[in-house]
C-alpha cells in the first residue's frame, strides 16, 4: 500500500491540513495519507506549541470518520527533536509490506536542502507537493522524486486560527466541529 506522510505540529489541526490530506489520497497514487503528529520541528520554536497529546486527539478526532486518512504518534515515542528521515526509516522498519512518501509545501520543498539527510529522502521516497502562494519555484521542483500536485490553494494557517481564538473571534468551519469542541471545553489557545 502507498502511503503518504503529511507531518505538522497541528497546532491545531484545520480544514486546510485535511484538504491537503483527502486530495493525496484520492487524487494521487496514493492510497491513505497518515498526519504525523510532531511534538517538535527542529526548525520551529517550541514556545508556541499546546500539550503533544492535546494536539494527537484533536487530529484523531478531525480523522474518526475518514477511510483513507488516519493519525501516526511514532514521533512520540522517538528522541526529540525528530527529523524526517529517521521517522521514515522507522517507519519502513515497522512496516515493510507499506511503500511511504513523503507529502510537503512547496515552502519546505525550497527548504529541503536544509534538512538532515535530505539527498536520501530524495534517492529513496517520493515527495508529493502541494502549491503553496509565493513558493512556486522550487529547485527541486523537477527532481526525478518529486511530483508537484493540484491540490487545492488554501490560504489558512493554525497561527491565524490560534491568534482568532485568543482574540474571541468566531472560527467555526475552520476547523472540524468536533475540533473546535474540543478546544472550547479545554480552553485552549485562550
Amino acid at each position: 500500500m502507498k502511503i503518504g506522510l503529511l507531518f505538522g505540529s497541528f497546532n491545531p489541526i484545520h480544514i486546510g491540513h485535511l484538504i491537503i490530506a483527502n486530495y493525496m489520497a484520492n487524487y494521487t497514487e496514493l492510497d491513505k495519507v497518515w498526519l504525523v503528529v510532531s511534538p517538535q520541528n527542529p526548525f520551529k520554536k517550541l514556545g508556541d506549541l499546546i500539550n503533544t497529546y492535546d494536539r494527537l486527539e484533536m487530529a484523531r478526532l478531525a480523522t474518526d470518520n475518514s477511510e483513507n486518512i488516519s493519525v501516526s504518534d511514532i514521533e512520540l515515542k522517538m528522541p526529540q527533536p525528530s527529523y524526517t528521515i529517521d521517522t521514515l526509516t522507522l517507519l519502513k522498519e515497522k512496516y515493510p509490506e507499506h511503500e511511504f512518501a513523503l507529502i510537503m509545501g512547496s515552502d519546505n520543498l525550497i527548504s529541503l536542502p536544509k534538512w538532515k539527510n535530505y539527498k536520501l529522502i530524495l534517492r529513496d521516497y517520493r515527495v508529493f507537493v502541494y502549491p503553496r502562494p509565493g513558493y512556486e519555484n522550487a529547485d527541486l521542483a523537477s527532481h526525478a522524486s518529486v511530483t508537484i500536485t493540484m491540490t487545492p490553494l488554501m490560504e489558512l494557517s493554525a497561527t491565524f486560527i490560534r491568534k482568532s481564538i485568543a482574540a474571541k473571534k468566531n472560527v467555526q468551519y475552520f476547523v472540524p466541529d468536533t475540533v473546535l469542541k474540543f478546544i472550547e471545553n479545554k480552553n485552549l489557545y485562550r
